[in-house]
């Protein structure tokens, strides 16, 4: 049998949901920015187990689908090697995951400073461009320190995006009025 909630149940339950959720993602974020080595390594070995949870489950589905097409398995296998990799040898992890994150805020930089260009005569051109230029500067802080200096970068960024997150959460849910 389906059971209908009223509007304000409905709300209240988002208000409260959002709250605790912005308390736990903001707990999160400042684990990030206070310990982000710690941080920067669960995020590694979190990828490398989410990578062999994946390649086996793709070889499950390959066994029972494709088992006699050795071309099919080829990605479970990567997978499962790359997951192993992750493990053994996290930090590596954490350095090619600030690679990447060197080509996100180089192509969010550039992006930024063209739309902020490209919208110059309309009022907050000019904090696009800022952005841009932000973005680029990490981008530049990133790379003269990579790999090294991803073993904390990325685990404070991510801290600072998830606090970021949380307070937002709790913001929106504090502001719900009814």
């Amino acid at each position: 049998m389906q059971r209908f909630f009223s509007t304000d149940e409905l709300i209240k339950r988002f208000k409260t949901r959002s709250i605790i959720a912005g308390v736990l993602l903001l707990l999160a974020g400042l684990v990030g920015i206070f310990f982000p080595g710690i941080t920067s390594l669960t995020l590694s070995l979190f990828i490398g187990w989410l990578l062999i949870i994946g390649g086996t489950l793709n070889g499950y589905y390959t066994f029972k689908s494709y088992n006699t097409q050795w071309i099919a398995w080829i990605k479970p296998i990567l997978l499962v090697l790359l997951g192993i990799l992750l493990l053994v040898y996290p930090f590596t992890g954490v350095a090619a995951i600030g690679l990447l994150l060197i080509i996100y805020f180089f192509m969010d930089g550039f992006a930024g400073i063209l739309f902020g260009l490209e919208f110059r005569p309309i009022k907050g051109w000019a904090w696009m461009l800022l952005n841009g230029i932000i973005s680029i500067l990490i981008g530049i802080l990133f790379l003269i320190g990579w790999p090294f200096s991803s073993i904390w970068l990325v685990g404070l960024l991510v801290g600072i995006s998830l606090f970021i997150d949380g307070v937002t959460m709790m913001i929106v849910g504090f502001s719900i009025k009814r």
